[in-house]
């Protein structure tokens, strides 16, 4: 008998009919003798019409109102899919965030979970009871509702599952597993039957929209086994269609040697802005970045170029697409105390990642990559590394040229 924590997302619940699907993978566990509590998102479009409705009454809102609104459509879910385990014969509750509690920060519409109780819940387990827990919720500390940042399911799935001692957390999506690449682009991507948490961490991070980063953050501190599959699938439960997530240590002692590359993955979802002639001078850096955090904008890819003589420097840097008007905006306000000449702002620029465990013991991998691009005409505009990852900055229409060259390169291409 195995503990599991099932996750379904908005798509796997987004009718009545997808519903009574997932009711019946739920049961199918139950019926193999697991222990098994269920996080759901809500169903498919349910948020992002809450969200509509907020921004229509109050666009500029409180943001603990804003909680106590979009959290609604979770808890719509877990009551239907309760009744729906209960009309299959399953002993099923659903569980709010409060009765559990899940307790978060006070941070609210991107709060972080601080701790779950789970004594209660676990010996209903033990009693032959599925708890049904809404995802993307917690509480405050002051008691009010909190709600964690869009995509924050994952994130409370993986927190449960740990805080169960769970053997591992099954996050149902419309896809069945984590591909080497997005299918969509490249056709012979191939599903990978097991990854390392730091590669799924910066294959969410660098663009692939499977799993959320804090879940992976969070699997990887806790040592939580993740398994990504689909709600869609036939298979269930003891088949292991999906991808694991897992320690490297883990698919080391099965005799098993990591790929160099696992995966390319790639985001449209950058701008890019340049600062030109700045002083080069001590503290410069600072003085452009700080503001830029006060201001809560992250900033990803940087690259500083310094003028001949020495005098000044142009500095570009990566963020969201969705932060630049904030971004330009902030260092407008500081042009007076940085006395640089212009900022350029670009959109038409797109990153694209090689990832890899392997990329440690290996040498070669970044040429490799740098003439593969060339080779295709493709210009490098910014680079970023880490331990086990290579980014590069290019322009947003070679976007999927880069990606099936770099797929083929890495001999990553299904046979």
């Amino acid at each position: 008998m195995a503990r599991i924590v099932l996750k379904f997302g908005g798509t796997s619940v987004g009718d009545i009919d997808r519903i009574r699907n997932v009711a019946r993978k739920i049961k199918a566990e139950v019926d193999r003798g697991n222990e098994v509590a269920v996080v759901t998102s809500a169903m498919s479009g349910a948020t992002n019409q809450l969200v509509k409705w907020v921004n229509e009454i109050a666009p500029l809102h409180d943001a603990r109102e804003y909680d106590v609104v979009v959290a609604t459509g979770e808890q719509v879910t877990i009551g239907l899919l309760a009744m729906a385990l209960q009309q299959q014969g399953v002993k099923a509750r659903s569980w709010m965030s409060w009765q559990i509690p899940i307790r978060t920060d006070a941070a609210h519409t991107k709060a972080r979970i601080v701790d779950i109780e789970t004594a209660d819940m676990a010996r209903a387990m033990k009693a032959g009871e599925v708890p049904i827990v809404p995802g993307f919720q917690g509480l405050s500390p002051e008691g009010h509702v909190t709600t964690l940042g869009r995509g924050g399911s994952d994130t409370s799935a993986v927190a449960l599952a740990a805080a169960l001692k769970a053997d591992r957390c099954d996050i149902y999506t419309d896809v069945d597993g984590v591909y080497t690449t997005d299918p969509r682009i490249v056709e012979k991507a191939r599903k990978i039957d097991q990854v390392t948490y730091e590669e799924m961490l910066e294959m969410a991070s660098q663009g692939s929209k499977v799993l959320q980063t804090r879940s992976v953050e969070l699997a990887m501190n806790h040592h939580v086994r993740v398994q990504v599959l689909s709600s869609f699938d036939a298979a269930v439960g003891s088949d292991l269609p999906g991808t694991m997530v897992v320690d490297e240590e883990e698919i080391m002692a099965q005799g098993l040697e990591k790929s160099v590359v696992s995966g390319i993955a790639f985001s449209k979802d950058e701008a890019k802005i340049t600062v030109t002639r700045v002083a080069d001078r001590p503290g410069v850096a600072a003085a452009i970045f700080g503001p830029l955090a006060d201001t809560n904008i992250n900033v990803d890819m940087i690259v500083q170029n310094v003028s001949l003589d020495g005098s000044s420097t142009d500095i570009t840097f990566t963020v969201q697409r969705a932060d630049l008007a904030r971004a330009v905006e902030r260092l407008e306000r500081a042009k007076v105390d940085l006395k640089f000449a212009e900022i350029k702002a670009d959109i038409n620029v797109a990153k694209v990642s090689v990832i890899g465990v392997g990329m440690r013991s290996h040498t070669g991998v970044a040429l490799k990559m740098f003439e593969t691009l060339a080779a295709k005409g493709i210009n490098i505009q910014v680079i970023s590394t880490s331990e086990i990852k290579i980014s590069v900055l290019v322009a947003a229409e070679y976007t999927e040229l880069a990606v099936r060259a770099l797929h083929t390169a890495y001999e990553l291409d299904a046979a």
